[in-house]
């Protein structure tokens, strides 16, 4: 049977508290069989160490949001850093630019993002990036701080084909989630059409971002296989094809063993 790995996925959110167990029983009986948990602030980084501690199929990936770059410090940094040597830490992210919320001014998210790429050079450890409304200043920025060096994840992304083959040459993974399952995602489509399945990986972005039928709902990780069988359906290949290859990507990615 084909198993899962949601790559990105917020189980470190206040919209779990009530029922966390139940939402992770139903993706382990979904298959997923690991979940990458991402920390972006001072309290998510925290309820990630803790489910790394508590789950042995929960890994985490910790970083700062654009969106909070305006409440980062150098102590920040230095923090993460400290806890990245974890060796359930796989990652750091999610960072980038988000230029639809004005929380922190675009030349401070700028400053942050390069920090936490160094950061992840630093770490010898992959880079998440988050991107809305600004491709061209991720693209270039991810050029001038070489990110190429330790590669990462364009998580959900919804770009073009031909910026998804620039990111894939400088080393990055494409990370598809529930908007390639809306019927006027024009772009994220075409990327599961024509970005080769070796450069491809799955998630939820959950609790947000709820792949159709739950459009609007809340998200939970056991919805990732909707993604897979969407990307299948759009490649004409069966689903099981999709499952095992973006599971091996992760796996080879994150440096994950069974």
């Amino acid at each position: 049977m084909a198993s899962y790995i949601d790559t990105h996925v917020h189980l470190n959110a206040d919209q779990y508290e009530e029922d966390l167990q139940e939402v992770i029983d139903r993706a382990l009986q979904a298959n997923v069989e690991k979940m990458i948990v991402i920390g972006f602030d001072r309290k998510t980084i925290e309820r990630a160490m803790k489910l790394v501690e508590e789950y042995d199929f929960i890994y985490a990936v910790i970083g700062w949001h654009p969106v909070d770059a305006i409440d980062c410090t150098d102590e920040t940094l230095e923090w993460i850093e400290m806890l990245a040597k974890h060796p359930k830490v796989v990652g750091i992210g999610e960072t980038g630019l988000d230029y639809y919320w004005d929380k922190s001014p675009k030349d401070i998210q700028e400053y942050w993002f390069r920090k936490q790429i160094q950061l992840a050079q630093k770490c010898s450890l992959p880079i998440i990036i988050h991107n809305r409304e600004a491709t061209g200043d991720v693209v270039r920025i991810l050029h001038e701080e070489n990110a190429a060096s330790v590669g990462g994840i364009m998580h959900c992304y919804g770009g073009s084909v031909e910026t998804a083959r620039e990111c894939i040459a400088m080393n990055f993974m494409i990370s598809l989630g529930g908007p390639v399952t809306f019927k006027n995602a024009r772009q994220p489509k075409e990327v599961a059409k024509e970005i080769p399945l070796e450069h491809l990986l799955i998630e939820t972005d959950a609790p947000y971002l709820a792949p159709h039928p739950y459009r609007g709902k809340r998200n939970e990780p056991c919805f990732v296989l909707l993604v897979a069988e969407e990307i299948a359906r759009l490649k004409e290949l069966p689903v099981e094809d999709v499952a095992k290859a973006t599971t091996e990507n992760a796996k080879r990615f994150f440096g994950i063993c069974d």
